[in-house]
Formats: C-alpha cells, structure tokens, sequence
C-alpha cells in the first residue's frame, strides 16, 4: 500500500499547488510511482501547471460517482511513467465530495501508486477536510509571512483533530515547506526567519524553497520548474523529492546566500 500526503497550506497563493506537481514529478524522476490528485473542486489548476489540461477526459467526481474507472480518467505525465495526475471538476462544487467516496478512492489510489499526493483546496473548509480525512502524512506550505504562518497553525489544528488516523489513536507525520524565501529580505528582518516560523508550527523542516521568477514561466508553459536543472527553484524541489524518497540531502542555508543579484543591488541603493 502506498503513502498518502495531503498538501495544504490555510491561506491561498502560498505556492501550495505549484509544490504538487513539482514534488509529484520529483518523485517519480526517483523512480516510484506517483498520482498527484487535485482535490480543489471547481477551481482546476494543477492540470494546467503540469500541461495536461488537454488531456482532461473525466475527473475525481465522476470516478467517485461510478461514471468512469481510475484507469480511465488518470492521465499519464507527459514527463515520465511514473506520474499519473486525476483532475478536479470543474462543473461540481465541494459539496459532492463524502468520505465513503473519498475512502474508496484513496484506497484504490494506494493500491496502485506508492506515493499518492493530494493538492487540498485553500482554507479550512469541508473540501479541505476531506483531503486531510485519510492521509498518512501532510506537507504543510508557508510563505515568511505572518498571515500565512497563522493561517497554517489553524490548518494544523485541524489536522490533527479531524484525520481518521488521529480518530483511531494515531498521529498524521507533518512536514514544512517554507516557500518564496528572499535572502537578503530574511537578513533585513523583511521576512521571518526559518527558526521563528518552526519555533511557531513546531512541525520537522523538510524544505526550503528560494523566490524565482522561473516558476511563474514554467507554470505558464506547463512545465514545472523541477525540469530545470539552472531553477534555484527547481533545485530544492529536487532535494525535498529525494528526501520524501528516503534519501538524505543536507538542508541548503538559503536565506543566508550571499547573493549578490541585480535585484538585492537595487535594493541597496535606495537604503
């Protein structure tokens, strides 16, 4: 039986989705089999970040609905074998999703992938919930930034209130991935640092991710930015993929780079 992740984050924007494909591809580049699965109904984005949007035949509700198999409505990754994307509707709302339905395809989802990835929608509403129902594991995604910090604590809390693993006397494994780091705006005090976000969460750092503006491109071109070996981006979703494989890979000191790029120059100057 594989293993469930849910991906969540409280707040939108935080870069939660764009983590799903590039972690769902990491994976599989390892050499396991991997579903990304978009549980955001009526709100489909992750078909587009990974440039499959075509390809959409049927979806999550019409699988859970008995309208079509898994293996009809699950989409080969135009990258490698090993990832298989399901879609969200885009006609449905979350109110047709129950938990019978949703244990019965997640069962089915880890009877055939040994990772199984679940893109929560944003907030701490009932679509939320049933993302987190059945996982074995969480990844939680936050900016430096106190709303989100905030916003993700109140995830958390739900978490580990509302999963059946916890209803049955178990713990949900929960990770953080810090997003959009700025290094000289961590050093300036702009941003919280690491140490500040995890003494808050109190949650194991699997990742740190730099700002790069090559993953609003590759998002754009349906190409996730772990397909660029020159994407600092790229890089550390390459090294938090190897470490959700049970490979070790020292943490890299993002937010203490001495970067010396044209955009911190800029910034110099009107200090």
């Amino acid at each position: 039986m594989g293993i469930v992740i849910a991906i969540i984050s409280g707040k939108g924007g935080v870069g939660k989705t764009t983590a799903v494909a590039n972690l769902g591809l990491g994976i599989s580049k390892h050499g396991k089999s991997c579903a990304v699965v978009d549980f955001d109904i009526g709100q489909r984005n992750l078909d587009m970040i990974l440039g499959l949007e075509n390809r959409v035949v049927y979806d999550i509700v019409q699988v859970m609905d008995g309208e079509a198999t898994l293996q009809q409505a699950l989409i080969k990754s135009k990258s490698t074998d090993n990832l298989r994307f399901l879609a969200a509707s885009q006609t449905k709302d979350k109110r047709v999703l129950n938990s019978q339905k949703v244990y019965r395809l997640i069962q089915e989802l880890k009877e055939n992938f040994e990772y199984v990835i679940l893109d929560s929608p944003a907030g701490i509403e009932s679509g939320f919930e049933h993302t987190i129902e059945f996982a074995d594991a969480a990844i939680i995604v936050v900016n430096p930034e106190v709303s989100s910090i905030r916003d993700a604590d109140r995830a958390i809390g739900i978490l580990d209130s509302k999963s059946q693993k916890v209803k049955d006397g178990g713990e949900v494994a929960k990770y953080l991935i810090i997003n959009r780091i700025v290094p000289y705006m961590v050093q300036s005090g702009e941003m919280l640092r690491s140490e500040d976000i995890l003494d808050i969460l109190n949650i194991r750092l699997i990742g740190k991710i730099p700002e790069d503006s090559g993953v609003i491109d590759a998002s754009n071109q349906g190409k996730p930015v772990i397909l660029d070996k020159n994407s600092i981006a790229g890089q550390a979703y390459e090294r938090i993929s190897a470490r959700l494989c049970g490979k070790k890979v020292d943490m890299k000191d993002i937010e203490s780079s001495s970067d010396t790029s044209l955009l911190k120059k800029i910034a110099g100057i009107f200090k």
